[in-house]
């Protein structure tokens, strides 16, 4: 094991005065390799005190590029990083604060392909995602690889946190054996998330990995730490492993489990088949609108999302939730343009409404990608 410099001494002066840790924990967390899959809300904490704490190889997988709307909770990032690569901002800000940190940077999706050869040279690998398909992901290859999954969740302003596959510990799939359908939870870029939510789950996460690298206290393995920001307070579900699961033996297509939609430019169904409806880019609904197209607009938004930006050719604004209890109020001799922020909402309002008969275009990418790219003087949020 390499040992600590003199300036590693001084700089981890109070880890080295607690008895639990001293020169030996130092060292290990000198020694230790963490992989943190994404750099946003839960990641930016997560990193920055990991590296703080002098763990001595972090690997951050991350494709995304630092967005103003990220700033309100991704703290590894700034001002001065908007427009640049997630991977370099997060590896910049880690060696300011501490350069004797090796940082793996892997600009790309987390997939069945890549997993196992990114995740193998770590000795714990922390779940920093926002979607099911990379969660069922990096539950899977960490049973296969032995690893433990310190995982942890937002959504508004409740999080979740455990630590799965450690010991004999249940795993992710013990608590959620199947994802839930498509949509039905929103993500924070649709549903919202309190900016200092993610904040403390990400430090309870990188508390956890502490605590594993180093042998220390007990782990949330088998145990689901729930918080409530609104109602300040923590509850714990005991969670046991399910003798009855499948084993995993491999991974599979993730996006398929998940039901993930389909990309702009396919067809949802079959033409003709029962729910089935078109999508169509920006750039298409806008060369239509120009040749004198006109389709019943509608919102499927909230309330206080259409009063932050909306389309002044939006013909009607109902929540995606309630669109099946105004279909008589909608026309069906016309085609229905349905839009949201981002086209997930959308997508399942579309379903609805085309299951009962209309016919129905989805706006791929929402009124966010309308105002990036058809009008940018319109807001984005």
């Amino acid at each position: 094991m390499t040992p600590l410099s003199n300036d590693e001494i001084a700089r981890y002066s109070r880890h080295l005065i607690l008895g639990e840790i001293g020169m030996e924990g130092q060292t290990k967390l000198k020694n230790s390799a963490v992989l943190c899959v994404g750099t946003g809300g839960l990641g930016s904490p997560l990193l920055l005190y990991l590296a703080a704490a002098g763990v001595g190889r972090i690997g951050i997988v991350d494709f995304d590029v630092v967005d103003a709307s990220n700033l309100q909770r991704q703290i590894i990032h700034g001002t001065s990083t908007v427009g640049k690569r997630k991977v370099i901002s997060a590896r910049d800000r880690i060696h300011d604060l501490n350069p004797n940190v090796q940082v793996d940077l892997f600009e790309e999706a987390f997939t069945a392909e890549n997993a196992m050869r990114i995740a193998a040279p770590y000795d714990v690998v922390v779940d920093g995602t926002d979607n099911f398909q990379t969660r069922y992901l990096v539950n899977d290859v960490c049973v296969l690889l032995g690893k433990p999954n310190v995982y942890g969740s937002i959504f508004k302003f409740e999080g979740q946190a455990s630590v799965f596959n450690y010991g004999d510990g249940p795993n992710y799939r013990d608590l959620y054996p199947e994802p839930p359908p498509p949509g039905l939870v929103p993500s924070c870029a649709e549903g919202g998330v309190l900016g200092v939510l993610p904040g403390l789950i990400g430090t309870i996460q990188a508390t956890e990995t502490i605590k594993l690298l180093l042998g220390l206290g007990s782990s949330l393995s088998g145990r689901l730490l729930l918080y409530d920001a609104l109602a300040m307070t923590f509850r714990e579900l005991k969670l046991r492993r399910d003798p009855n699961a499948p084993k995993i033996e491999r991974l599979i297509d993730y996006d398929q489990f998940c039901g993930v939609p389909k990309k702009a430019g396919s067809k949802e169904e079959h033409p003709g088949a029962s729910g089935a409806f078109r999508r169509m880019t920006v750039h298409e609904v806008a060369e239509r609108r120009a040749a004198g197209w006109a389709p019943y607009v509608l919102d499927v938004r909230g309330a206080g999302e259409a009063a932050i930006v909306r389309f002044d050719w939006a013909d009607r604004l109902i929540p995606h939730t309630e669109v099946g209890s105004y279909l008589a109020e909608l026309p069906k001799d016309r085609e229905i343009l349905v839009h949201c922020k981002l086209g997930g909402r959308s997508a399942q309002a579309a379903k609805v409404l085309a299951e009962a008969g209309f016919d129905v275009v989805n706006l791929e990418g929402g009124i966010t990608a309308w105002a990036r790219e058809i009008e940018p003087g319109m807001p984005i949020y």
